[in-house]
Parts: structure tokens; C-alpha cells; sequence
């Protein structure tokens, strides 16, 4: 079946209008998510507008946990262009966060100078999972189309109009992602 001009333009204006409002529904979802932070407070992801965010479930007794100075370095790299890494300490994965929130933080800060946002200790799996996780795995789903979180480590990022545009395992440093990082800042 051959469309014509007018039907092909009405068709590819409707497509891209269509696109655009999937846009702004996922994010208003993002920037009405809310996490808590280390000390309690309530960290509010509408303040996140207009920024590029990393989200990251974190633990600091596992393989992976050099990848802390990486993201600092991709943090410390990007920051002055509206970029954020925010960490989210877990222990569902070989109970390899066991510290208290404020031990996690000194952890971080004194053995890989972390300055990015921590969040109180939660679960990324399950019944408990925090609401920014199930937000993040509704929205991109991992290998083979899963969408629980495997290990610790885990990347999500999120573009300035708040939509999830990439994922990656653990096994991906910060260093590998840079390029997509500067692609959308």
C-alpha cells in the first residue's frame, strides 16, 4: 500500500509527536521519584531537572568496588556540565555492604574520595526495592531483556529530559562510558 505525500508526512508527524509525549511521560517520572538519603533526608529528583544522572547501586566490600574511583573521575570530569552520579549502597549481592550508612560514606569518601551523592543503604531486588530501582528497570531492562539487577554496580543513565537512554552491567567501568556520557551532556 503506497502513501501519499500528505499521508506519509501526517504519518511521520504523528510518529514524532508520539515520540515526544513518551518523552515527557517518562519524565515526569523520573523528577517525581524521591530517595533518602544517608541522614534521613528526603532527596527529591525533581531537583535533577535538566541535569544527566548516573544512578548506581553500589557496595564496598566487592570486586567491583574500585569502579568508585572511576566514577568519581567521570564525576569529577562532568560535573561542571550539569552532570550527577548518585550511589545507592546495597547489600543484596553476597552481603557485600554490611556497614551502617554513615560507615559506608566514610568508606567511600576515605578510600576512593567520593564527593557524588550517597542515598541510605536499600534494596535494588524484591519486595523492598527502593521505588527509583523499580522505576529504572521498568524502564530499561538488562540483558536477555531481564530486568532485576544482577550484581552490584549496575549503571543507569538518564538524560537531561529525565529518560533512561542507557544500561550496563557491572562488569562495564566508568571509564568505558565516558564517550556515551559526553555524547549526551
Amino acid at each position: 500500500m503506497l502513501l501519499s505525500r500528505s499521508s506519509a508526512s501526517t504519518t511521520r508527524s504523528i510518529l514524532t509527536i508520539s515520540t515526544r509525549a513518551l518523552s515527557l511521560m517518562s519524565e515526569s517520572q523520573f523528577y517525581s521519584l524521591k530517595a533518602t538519603k544517608k541522614n534521613n533526608e528526603v532527596y527529591d529528583f525533581a531537583e535533577l531537572k535538566g541535569k544527566t544522572v548516573l544512578v548506581v547501586n553500589t557496595a564496598s566490600a566487592c570486586g567491583f568496588t574500585p569502579q568508585y574511583k572511576g566514577l568519581q573521575a567521570l564525576y569529577d570530569k562532568y560535573k561542571e556540565k550539569d552532570f550527577l552520579i548518585i550511589g545507592f549502597p546495597c547489600n543484596q549481592f553476597g552481603g557485600q555492604e554490611p556497614g551502617t550508612d554513615e560507615e559506608i560514606a566514610t568508606f567511600c569518601t576515605v578510600n576512593h574520595g567520593v564527593t557524588f551523592p550517597l542515598m541510605k543503604k536499600s534494596d535494588v531486588n524484591g519486595d523492598n526495592t527502593n521505588e527509583v530501582f523499580k522505576w529504572l528497570k521498568s524502564e530499561k531492562a538488562g540483558l536477555l531483556g531481564l530486568t532485576r539487577i544482577k550484581w552490584n554496580f549496575e549503571k543507569f543513565l538518564i538524560n537531561k529530559e529525565g529518560v533512561v537512554v542507557n544500561r550496563w552491567a557491572s562488569t562495564t567501568t566508568p571509564d568505558a562510558i565516558d564517550k556515551e556520557v559526553a555524547k549526551i551532556i
